[in-house]
């Protein structure tokens, strides 16, 4: 069975951007995924501002949401507790608001794994101790 993902910021630039590093790594992963894409409204934050330059990347996310192949399923509203202390925990790293609220995902959907090029997801850990199921290149 394929895995859910939830995406990162990285990997979304990757995709919508062909010539980005890791587009066709992207696109191979995401071709072994199953269902909608989920991610955070913080990461598409990022996503949106990283391909504000490449012509047609911000109307290509709209599409895919629009689409429903990329779901923002996180409200942070009702997640503030555990994502603040996340955020001070990793303080030390230091964790953006995306990575904490895509760590939360990862504990509130814990058959996904996270697709991200951030290297501190190998630091994160979800429930406080276990280590999160990411899609990462090598």
């Amino acid at each position: 069975m394929k895995p859910p993902v939830i995406i990162d910021a990285g990997p979304l630039v990757a995709l919508i951007n062909a010539r980005d590093t890791y587009h066709a790594w992207t696109v191979e992963q995401l071709k072994q995924a199953s269902g909608p894409l989920l991610t955070c409204e913080a990461a598409l934050s990022e996503a949106v501002f990283l391909l504000r330059t490449i012509p047609g990347g911000v109307s290509q996310i709209g599409g895919m949401l629009r689409a429903g192949g990329l779901k923002s399923v996180f409200c942070l509203n009702g997640e503030i507790e555990p994502v603040c202390d996340l955020l001070r925990k990793y303080a030390d790293v230091p964790m953006s608001l995306a990575d904490a609220c895509l760590v939360r995902m990862s504990e509130l959907y814990p058959k996904h794994r996270v697709l991200t090029l951030d290297s501190d997801f190998h630091v994160y850990r979800r429930n406080r101790q276990q280590v999160i199921p990411l899609l990462t290149p090598e």
